[in-house]
């Protein structure tokens, strides 16, 4: 027990160190006039002005009121000096500011009982105990609670060896200080603690974005790449086989498979056209959406699927977000098509309702093996879409051969 009271001594006494000051608000600091730009600093701090103006009035009064009990200037000069310099030190150096205001204290009261003093047989004078009393504020408010406490009980001590008779008095005007300068300090570190954790959870929102933008960009990178990688790797290979040697054939199969290039190109351009923009500009061209499913269907049968389309006369008034996720499901469906059953029949049928949008896609056995096993990222990524969009899909393959695809996407203004 006596260890732990007595180990902080040393940390007040000569081994101690405050915390820095806590930034202080704007409002506590003014530009320094211009007829006084010599001056080596630009702002003038309010709260450090204001201790040199205190600390100026208590030397005057303490220097006037020596002077007239004793005309020596040094005793007066002493007596200044020790209401003084902590006032100037506290808020730099708080305890620095306490050890000077303790190694000046038997300085002060040697000058009260030397000029016989009368505050009612109390040695302290006014400008004593303010001085004391803020530079006591400043310990609590910077420093850890073992030297807070450390601080406390020495100038108990001090105050009963000086004073015994006003030592309660003391001890509890000084605790009462040091208790709300305490205060204020756990104020300001739960304040620091939950400003700490409101940018950790904005750092981890904005991770949580970055992870949420590249899982996009990766869903639509696979939709551009497997899509169209898919229908020109078939029509690279089926384009000889059906000319025949034949140069006009030839040359209208190489031209078709040049146009799904460029527009693999510029999808891909699309998807990526703000990670590549230096300026930060964003794309402006607009998404894919249901309005842009018969390209996909040319494409697939350009391929060599057979493909039946059965869709709304009007698909106007879509939300983009579902036109596009419905365009994706397609153009990866058909893909799956592609890959897995080439040659194959689909049906591709397209609703729409109050309540939504729905796709059924379903593919009968190929009529030639398929090029690719697959790895299954593409199912993932449509679950993924209409998951997004609080809506369901569900594939798999059908018992007579094939495969199929159903998936509901809301556009929320259904009646419920």
């Amino acid at each position: 027990m006596f260890s732990a009271v007595l180990r902080p001594i040393p940390l007040v006494l000569y081994k101690g160190e405050a915390d820095p000051p806590t930034p202080r608000s704007r409002r506590l600091a003014m530009p320094v006039p211009r007829w006084l730009g010599l001056l080596p600093f630009r702002t003038l701090d309010l709260v450090r002005t204001a201790d040199a103006l205190l600390a100026l009035v208590l030397f005057l009064t303490t220097y006037d009121r020596v002077l007239q009990h004793d005309g020596r200037l040094a005793v007066a000069y002493l007596a200044a000096l020790g209401v003084a310099v902590p006032l100037v030190l506290r808020d730099r150096r708080p305890l620095a500011a306490w050890r000077a205001s303790l190694a000046l204290l038997p300085a002060g009261l040697w000058v009260s009982f030397e000029l016989g003093i009368d505050y009612e047989d109390n040695p302290y004078t006014p400008e004593m105990v303010l001085s004391y009393l803020l530079v006591a504020y400043s310990v609590a408010v910077r420093c850890d609670r073992r030297i807070t406490g450390a601080a406390w009980v020495i100038s108990v001590l001090v105050m009963w060896i000086a004073f015994p008779n006003g030592m309660p008095l003391g001890s509890v005007i000084v605790g009462a200080v040091m208790l709300l300068g305490y205060n204020v300090r756990v104020r300001r570190s739960a304040t620091e603690r939950l400003a700490l954790e409101e940018r950790r959870s904005q750092e981890a929102m904005g991770a949580q974005a970055v992870l949420e933008e590249r899982a996009r960009i990766a869903r639509e990178l696979h939709d551009v790449v497997a899509h169209h990688m898919s229908v020109i790797a078939i029509q690279a290979e089926a384009v000889p086989l059906k000319a025949a040697g034949d140069p006009a054939q030839l040359e209208a199969g190489l031209a078709g498979i040049r146009a799904l290039s460029l527009e693999a190109i510029a999808q891909l351009r699309q998807v990526l056209g703000v990670l590549r923009d230096e300026e930060g500009r964003t794309d402006t061209a607009p998404q894919p959406g249901l309005e842009q499913v018969d390209d996909l269907v040319a494409n697939a049968r350009a391929a060599g699927l057979s493909v039946l389309v059965r869709r709304p006369e009007s698909l106007e008034g879509v939300p983009q977000a579902v036109g596009m996720s419905a365009y994706r499901i397609v153009q990866e469906s058909l893909s799956n098509a592609m890959r897995h059953a080439p040659g194959a029949t689909v049906v591709l049928d397209i609703g729409r309702d109050d309540h939504g949008v729905r796709l059924h896609i379903t593919n009968g056995p190929g009529s030639s093996p398929a090029h690719s096993p697959g790895a299954g990222h593409g199912l993932v990524g449509m679950r993924e879409r209409a998951a997004l969009l609080g809506g369901t899909l569900e594939a798999g393959p059908v018992p007579v051969g094939g495969f199929q695809v159903t998936a509901v996407l809301p556009t929320g203004r259904g009646s419920g």
